[in-house]
C-alpha cells in the first residue's frame, strides 16, 4: 500500500466517522416529553377504600379520614373505629334523627320525597314515610315523639305516639311560612327551628306560585305533580327562626338582619347557648342570603336570645366549608357538617370547641349535609351526605336526643 493510498483510506474514515457522529448522539438523546396533563379532582382515597360493610379493613389504629388538627380532637374521637357507609341511594340526604326506643336512625330524601328508616339490629334500610311533604329536618323530643320540617307544605309537624299528626306552625302572624329546615327541642317543651326559603323550588319542594319570588316571571307551573292546594302559596316572610311555645304561641327569636337564611341549629349542653347556622343565597333572596358561617346567641331565662355574635366563619386552610346541620357533644363541642363544594377532601364534617378553635374534621367523599348523635350509648356520629348515609363511633356522646 502506497503512502497515499494510506493517507486515502485514513481520511476517509475519519470522515464516514464524522457524518455518523450526529446520528448517533440523536439516536442517544432522550426524545421531548409531551406536556403533562393534569389529573382531574377525585374523591377516592390512595390506595382506594370500600366505605362500605363489605370493604376490605382501613383502620389499624385510627381513621385516616378522621383528621386531627388539635390533640384534644383525640380525646373525643374512638382511634379504633372506622368510618362506614351504611347506605346509598339517595338524592339528597337530610334530616338524620335517632330514635332511642325504636333504636332506628330515620332522615329524609327530599327531592324523593320520603323518610328512610335503618335498623340497629341488622341494618335494614327501607322506606319509612311516603309521601314525606318534601320533608327536611327532623328531631325527637323528650317525649321520644318525631318533629319534622315540611318544605312541600311549609310547615312543621309532630308525629304523635298514636300515629297521628299534630301541626305545629305554618304561618306566623297570618303569613305563611317559607320552608322550616331543622328543629330542636328545648327541656321548657318547646320546640325552635329555621324557615329559609330552600324549598322554593322545584327540586326539593314547589316554587312559588307565579309572581311570588321564587317564581317572579311565573314561567314556573308549581301545581305539576302536586296533591291538590299544593303550588298555590308564595314566600311573605323572611327568612327568621322562631320558637314555639308549650303553649302553641309561635314567636319570632332570631331575625333575618342577624342571621340571614338560617339553617341547622342546635343548644349548648346546658341550653344556655344556641348555635345558628347561615347558609348561602336561597331561592327569591333579595339580598345578598347567607355568608355560610355560624352565630352563637346567649340564651336567658327569659327564653330570649341575646349577644349574637359570629361562632366561626367556616373556613379551614383556606377553604370555605358551608355549615348545615349542628350538633352538640356534652362538653359542649360543636360538631357541624361540611358542604365545600368542588373543594374536594373538605366536605364532611367539621369539629370545634366551644371556643370556636378548630379541633379535627371527618373527611367524607360527599357533601354532608346534615348530622345527629345516636346508637344506644348516643356515642354513634351519623352523616346523611348526599345520597349517602355515613356513620362513625366517637369518644363522646350528644348533648341532646334526637
Amino acid at each position: 500500500m502506497t503512502q497515499q493510498q494510506t493517507r486515502r483510506s485514513v481520511v476517509t474514515a475519519l470522515g464516514a466517522a464524522a457524518l455518523a457522529a450526529p446520528a448517533i448522539a440523536r439516536a442517544q438523546t432522550p426524545p421531548t416529553p409531551a406536556p403533562a396533563v393534569a389529573a382531574p379532582a377525585t374523591t377516592i382515597t390512595n390506595p382506594p377504600r370500600d366505605f362500605g360493610p363489605g370493604g376490605a379493613p382501613t383502620t389499624y389504629f385510627r381513621d385516616p379520614d378522621m383528621i386531627t388538627v388539635d390533640p384534644a380532637f383525640n380525646g373525643i374521637t374512638q382511634p379504633n373505629a372506622a368510618i362506614m357507609r351504611l347506605w346509598t341511594g339517595a338524592l339528597w340526604s337530610e334530616g338524620p334523627a335517632w330514635n332511642a326506643q325504636g333504636r332506628y336512625l330515620l332522615w329524609s330524601d327530599i327531592p324523593n320525597n320520603r323518610q328512610m328508616r335503618w335498623l340497629e339490629d341488622d341494618g335494614h334500610v327501607s322506606v319509612f314515610r311516603l309521601p314525606s311533604n318534601n320533608s327536611n329536618g327532623n328531631s325527637f323530643d323528650f317525649q321520644g315523639r318525631q318533629l319534622c320540617c315540611e318544605h312541600l307544605t311549609r310547615r312543621v309537624v309532630r308525629y304523635e305516639l298514636d300515629g297521628s299528626v299534630t301541626v305545629l306552625a305554618d304561618n306566623y302572624q297570618g303569613k305563611r311560612l317559607n320552608s322550616p329546615n331543622d328543629i330542636v327541642a328545648h327541656p321548657d317543651g318547646s320546640y325552635w327551628f329555621t324557615d329559609p326559603p330552600y324549598g322554593g323550588q322545584l327540586y326539593e319542594g314547589t316554587p312559588d306560585t307565579p309572581g311570588g319570588p321564587s317564581n317572579l316571571r311565573g314561567r314556573l307551573k308549581p301545581t305539576l305533580g302536586q296533591p291538590p292546594g299544593m303550588g298555590s302559596m308564595r314566600r311573605e316572610l323572611p327568612t327568621n327562626c322562631y320558637r314555639i311555645d308549650p303553649g302553641g304561641r309561635i314567636d319570632l327569636v332570631i331575625t333575618e338582619e342577624q342571621v340571614p337564611d338560617p339553617n341547622g341549629l342546635c343548644f349548648s349542653p346546658d341550653y344556655t347557648k344556641l348555635y345558628v347556622a347561615s347558609t348561602g343565597k336561597g331561592p327569591g333572596d333579595t339580598g345578598p342570603g347567607g355568608k355560610g358561617d355560624i352565630h352563637v346567641f346567649d340564651v336567658g331565662a327569659d327564653n330570649k336570645p341575646s349577644g349574637g355574635k359570629l361562632f366561626s366563619d367556616c373556613v379551614v386552610d383556606g377553604i370555605k366549608c358551608g355549615p348545615d346541620g349542628l350538633r352538640c357533644d356534652v362538653d359542649g363541642n360543636v360538631w357541624c357538617s361540611s358542604n365545600a363544594g368542588r373543594n374536594l377532601g373538605y366536605s364532611g364534617v367539621v369539629v370545634r370547641a366551644p371556643d370556636g378553635k378548630l379541633l379535627g374534621r371527618i373527611r367524607l367523599p360527599e357533601v354532608c349535609g346534615n348530622i345527629c348523635f345516636g346508637g344506644p350509648k348516643r356515642n354513634r356520629l351519623f352523616m346523611a351526605a348526599s345520597q349517602s348515609l355515613y356513620a362513625v363511633y366517637v369518644g363522646t356522646q350528644g348533648a341532646a336526643p334526637g
